[in-house]
């Protein structure tokens, strides 16, 4: 035999032993995995087995009952008290609970935001006040608590109510339509109004063509990275990355960031400027971005520039996104409940005549438009649920117990459709928010509770507000019968196919 020949077996003898070795790890790390799989589950189904669930497939869990997921787990809020287990996948749960004195006991702790669940949030907003955790988070909300001072929030009104004016001009353009989507223009709203209030921006971004692109991106974001949380196959970042939805996740977190990265760079030209940081120094109090920007300039180490971006891009988000669903939701709400919307409309026509002027002490002053804001925030819960992953074990008031390292899922949505917490919770009645009805603690938690509770939350009450008594003053809502929004939970409440409203000029 030559020893061309020889060479080419030992060649094709060491390719095939390479396959073979190759194909044994293959098989050891799927028996690996397979293992791991089955212990996880396991183990969930031991830690969870004092809480009745649905049936669920053994490796599609329960995704492939999700087709309508809102109207599911209104099902199970009434089959299975308290709580029950929502199987994603086999070896993954996230336990929900939508009971009043369930959720206190879990808001009244420390437990962490769950990493596997926000973890894919950081590429867009890193790790700002919604991320944090321990005594980072505590010194990032104490250092921007002074930020939603009441004596900072009142000039604010007059910001939001230019911001709101602006969007109802645009309206009375459509007034002779049959109806049309009113939640991008809302968005657009909405950051105009946190734009001007929380970060001293001079122009309106209602017209402005970059502005739209982002609230399109922030849309797409809101869409993408639910989805990835339940898809198996979507966790690992390097396999995501390769999908069509991970390209385009990292695309609209482009257009994200170019957005704040130039209101934070308007903002440091403007201190550049000597007369302009005496003035903005001598303020009594600062506003979100002077504090950040501040901070970092009394001392270097306190705020990087990946914080600054961080704590940016997340107030940018929910400072708009929330309000700019609840807005939308709010007056859906009123539109389909003509009674109630009358009667909103009497008592701010009573208090701002013409709304030339809207002022802080109006906010105290309209409590029956307050308690239709609220139920509209009950029923259309802006943002459905928060994840809390257990650092140590939990027993419940009825005795049943979860160990530590369970994600615990607070559905809000669940607990504002408990018809043990809200009698027929589909009702919209504002009358369950009078001064004198009493219900539990935890009962309405549009914002959260407990210590994380939603640091803006004063400033999203008034922007509301404003928002609907200005359009109240102006325009009769009407609902569209042919275009019944169909709520779905994203990382806050959209509407399926959007949400349509014909408007009616009044005098």
């Amino acid at each position: 035999m030559s020893v061309s020949a020889l060479s080419f077996f030992r060649l094709q003898g060491g390719i095939i032993g390479f396959l073979q070795l190759a194909s044994l790890l293959c098989l050891l790390l799927l028996l690996f995995k397979a293992a791991q799989f089955y212990l996880r589950r396991q183990w969930l189904l031991k830690a969870t087995q004092q809480f009745p669930s649905p049936p669920s497939h053994w490796l599609f869990g329960h995704k492939l009952q999700m087709d309508q997921e809102l109207q599911l787990l209104l099902k199970w809020v009434d089959k299975f008290p308290s709580a029950c287990p929502r199987w994603v996948w086999g070896s993954r749960i996230f336990f929900m609970i939508y009971d009043p004195d369930y959720m206190k006991m879990i808001l009244g702790r420390s437990d962490p935001k769950a990493k596997t669940t926000y973890r894919f949030l950081a590429p867009w907003i890193g790790y700002g006040l919604l991320l944090l955790n321990g005594q980072t988070w505590f010194q990032h909300r104490r250092m921007l608590t002074p930020a939603f001072h009441y004596d900072i929030l009142k000039p604010y009104l007059g910001l939001m109510a230019d911001s709101v004016r602006v969007m109802l001009n645009k309206w009375e353009k459509l007034t002779n339509q049959d109806s049309f989507e009113i939640s991008q223009d809302i968005s657009l709203m909405t950051l105009d109004s946190i734009m001007k209030c929380a970060f001293s921006y001079q122009d309106s971004v209602q017209l402005d063509r970059n502005s739209q692109s982002y609230i399109k991106a922030i849309s797409d974001l809101g869409y993408l990275i639910p989805s990835r949380v339940r898809n198996a196959f979507h966790q690992n970042d390097i396999i995501y990355r390769l999908t069509s939805a991970g390209r385009w996740t990292n695309h609209a977190c482009q257009i994200a960031h170019r957005h704040t990265d130039q209101v934070i760079r308007q903002r440091k030209a403007q201190l550049k400027d000597e007369g302009e940081l005496e003035k903005i120094k001598k303020k009594r109090h600062l506003d979100f971005l002077d504090i950040l920007l501040f901070a970092k300039m009394e001392n270097g180490s306190s705020l990087s520039d990946e914080d600054l971006r961080a704590e940016v891009d997340t107030f940018m988000f929910e400072g708009h996104d929330t309000t700019a669903s609840a807005i939308s939701w709010i007056f859906y709400a009123l539109a389909t409940h003509p009674e109630h919307q009358k009667k909103c409309r009497e008592e701010v026509q009573s208090l701002l005549g013409d709304g030339a002027s809207i002022t802080w002490d109006h906010m105290d002053q309209m409590p029956y438009t307050t308690m239709c804001i609220k139920e509209a925030l009950r029923i259309y819960t802006p943002v459905p649920v928060v994840v809390r992953e257990l650092k140590t074990p939990v027993t419940f008031p009825d005795g049943r117990s979860l160990p530590k390292g369970i994600m615990v899922t607070l559905s809000f949505y669940g607990l504002h459709h408990n018809s043990k917490v809200w009698p027929n919770p589909e009702v919209y009645d504002p009358s369950r928010f009078a001064p004198d009805s009493s219900r539990h603690s935890h009962s309405f938690l549009p914002f959260s509770g407990g210590a994380r509770n939603c640091i803006g939350k004063q400033f999203a009450m008034n922007e509301l507000k404003v928002a609907v008594a200005l359009t109240l003053l102006r325009f009769e809502l009407l609902p569209d019968p042919t275009r019944i929004p169909f709520p779905i939970p994203r990382l806050v409440l959209k509407s399926k196919n959007g949400i349509h409203l014909r408007l009616r000029k009044l005098h």
